[in-house]
C-alpha cells in the first residue's frame, strides 16, 4: 500500500490510481534558458524515486515531463545572447538529457515541447474565453478571471477575500501575497523580437501556466493520477493549472500533488554571488558520483529541506561504500537461484510505501547490512538466504540506484586480472602479488576461490 501527503489537501492518503495497476503522472519539467543545477535536481530525482517506487510496486507508469522552450526567462536570454530562441533551448535541453542520463534517472514516456504545442493551448484559452473564465484586452492578450473560479487559492490556502479583483500580472512568476488575474495568452512585444505566434487575438505567446495544463491534458487526459513539481511551483504555476484546467473543462485535474523542499548548500541558500550554485558537471569534477548525488538528495525525506555539504563527501562514499561491499560479497559467493526475498522486504515496502520515508528506510538497510556482514563472517548463512538477500539488495538499488554494478569492470582492469590469472597458473607469486596491488591501487578488489578470481569496486 502507498500513501502520499497530497499537497491539494494538506494531508496524507491512501494512493488509488484511476485505472487499476496504472498511473499517469505529470512533472513539471526545466525551463531551457540555463544550464540545470542541483536545486532542480532534487526535484527530478525526487520524481524519479516516486517513479521507480510505483514501478517496484507493480504500477505501470505513464510518465510526461514538459519542456519549457518559451516563456519570459527564454526569450530573456535569447535576446541577451543575440541568438535564435531554438538555439538557446535546444543546447540547454541537450545538457539536460546528458545530466539526467548520468544520473540515472529514467526516461519520461513523453516530453512535449511548448513550442510544438501552441495549437492546443490556443483552443483551451478560447474555451475559457467562451465559459467567461477568461477575458481578451485592448492590446490583444488574454487573461483568466481568478474571481470567476470559487476553489482558487486551494491548493495554496490564498485567502480570496483578499485577492485583487480585476488587477492583472503578466510575467509568469509572482508572489504568494499578489494573486491577480494571470496571462493565458500574452500580445506581442517589440522586446519579443521574431519569437511569435498568430492567434485569434493577434501575435503573441503563450503564458506559462497553460503551457503544462494543455500538454498535461493532451497526453494523460482531463482528470489524471499525479501532478509533481518542486514547492516553488505550488504557486502562481500549479494553483493557475488547476483553475484553468478545470473551468475549460468542468471537471477535477489531478487527484494527487506532490511537491518537494528546497535544496541548500552548505546551509543557505544557492546564490550566484556566493558562487555555490553547482551543477552536476561542476560536482563530477570535483570528485563527487553520481551515486554519491543521488545518496545526498535522496536520504532526505522529499518534503524535508537537503542541506548539500560539499565536506560531506568522504563520508557518502563511506555509506555507500558499506552497502556496496556487502552486495560484492554476496556477488564472490556462489549462489542457487530463487526468487524470494529476506524478510526485511516487508518491512522495507511499508516503510517507503509510507510517503516515500527514505531516512527510515535508508537506516533500515543499513542495520540490515550490518547484521548480514556478521552472519556472512560466522557463516551462519544459507545457500537460499545469500540468494534472497542478494535478490534484496539488488530490489533496493532498482529504486535508489546508488550502487555501481560489478559486472561492468573496466577493459585494464579485466586485462590486469586476465595477466595475474596466468602468473598464478604459472605459479609466479610474486607477479601474481604485484598486479593484484596494481588492481587494489585502481580502486578494485580481487578474491580467489574455487571457480577462479571474482573481481569487485573497493
Amino acid at each position: 500500500m502507498l500513501k502520499f501527503f497530497n499537497s491539494l489537501t494538506n494531508k496524507k492518503e491512501t494512493f488509488k490510481p484511476i485505472i487499476k495497476n496504472k498511473v499517469n503522472l505529470y512533472t513539471c519539467g526545466p525551463t531551457v534558458y540555463d544550464k540545470a543545477h542541483i536545486g532542480n535536481f532534487r526535484t527530478f530525482l525526487f520524481e524519479d524515486l516516486l517513479k521507480r517506487t510505483l514501478i517496484a510496486f507493480g504500477y505501470e507508469v505513464n510518465h510526461v515531463m514538459n519542456i519549457t522552450d518559451v516563456d519570459d526567462k527564454t526569450i530573456k536570454r535569447a535576446n541577451d545572447s543575440g541568438k535564435q530562441l531554438s538555439e538557446i533551448t535546444e543546447y540547454y535541453t541537450k545538457l539536460f538529457f546528458e545530466d539526467s542520463l548520468s544520473l540515472k534517472i529514467l526516461p519520461a514516456n513523453n516530453y512535449p515541447l511548448a513550442t510544438e504545442h501552441i495549437p492546443g493551448m490556443i483552443e483551451m484559452i478560447k474555451l475559457l474565453i467562451n465559459k467567461n473564465f477568461a477575458y481578451v484586452t485592448e492590446e490583444g492578450s488574454v487573461f483568466f478571471k481568478i474571481s470567476s473560479y470559487k476553489n482558487y487559492g486551494n491548493l495554496t490556502n490564498i485567502n480570496t477575500s483578499e485577492m485583487q479583483i480585476s488587477s492583472r500580472v503578466s510575467s509568469d512568476e509572482y508572489n504568494l501575497d499578489s494573486p491577480q488575474d494571470f496571462a493565458l495568452w500574452k500580445a506581442y512585444k517589440e522586446s519579443d523580437g521574431n519569437i511569435f505566434w498568430n492567434s485569434p487575438w493577434g501575435k503573441g505567446r503563450p503564458g506559462w501556466h497553460i503551457e503544462c495544463s494543455s500538454m498535461s491534458i493532451e497526453y494523460l487526459g482531463k482528470h489524471f493520477d499525479i501532478h509533481c513539481g518542486g514547492f516553488d511551483n505550488k504557486f502562481p504555476h500549479h494553483e493557475n493549472e488547476i483553475a484553468q484546467s478545470e473551468c475549460a473543462f468542468g471537471t477535477k485535474f489531478v487527484n494527487y500533488w506532490l511537491h518537494s523542499e528546497f535544496l541548500l548548500v552548505d546551509g543557505g541558500k544557492m546564490s550566484k554571488s556566493l558562487g555555490n550554485v553547482y551543477t552536476i558537471p561542476t560536482l563530477i569534477k570535483n570528485g563527487f558520483t553520481p551515486e554519491e548525488i543521488r545518496y545526498i538528495m535522496l536520504t532526505a525525506h522529499y518534503r524535508s529541506k537537503v542541506n548539500f555539504k560539499l565536506d560531506k563527501q568522504h563520508e557518502v562514499k563511506m555509506a555507500i561504500k558499506r552497502i556496496q561491499t556487502v552486495k560484492s560479497r554476496l556477488e564472490s559467493i556462489n549462489r542457487i537461484s530463487t526468487n524470494s526475498f529476506p524478510k526485511i522486504k516487508n518491512t522495507f515496502d511499508k516503510i517507503l510505501g509510507d510517503d516515500l520515508d527514505t531516512p527510515k528506510a535508508m537506516a533500515l538497510v543499513f542495520d540490515w547490512v550490518r547484521k548480514l556482514n556478521i552472519d556472512m563472517d560466522k557463516n551462519n548463512l544459507s545457500d537460499e538466504e545469500i540468494s534472497n538477500s542478494f535478490n534484496f539488495i539488488n530490489y533496493f538499488n532498482s529504486i535508489f540506484c546508488i550502487l555501481v554494478d560489478n559486472s561492468k569492470i573496466p577493459a585494464n582492469i579485466t586485462k590486469l586480472a586476465e595477466a595475474r590469472e596466468t602468473a598464478r597458473k604459472n605459479n609466479d607469486w610474486e607477479e601474481s602479488d604485484r598486479l593484484r596491488d596494481i588492481i587494489n591501487a585502481k580502486g578494485w578488489n580481487i578474491r580467489d576461490g574455487n571457480s577462479g578470481q571474482k573481481i569487485f569496486p573497493k
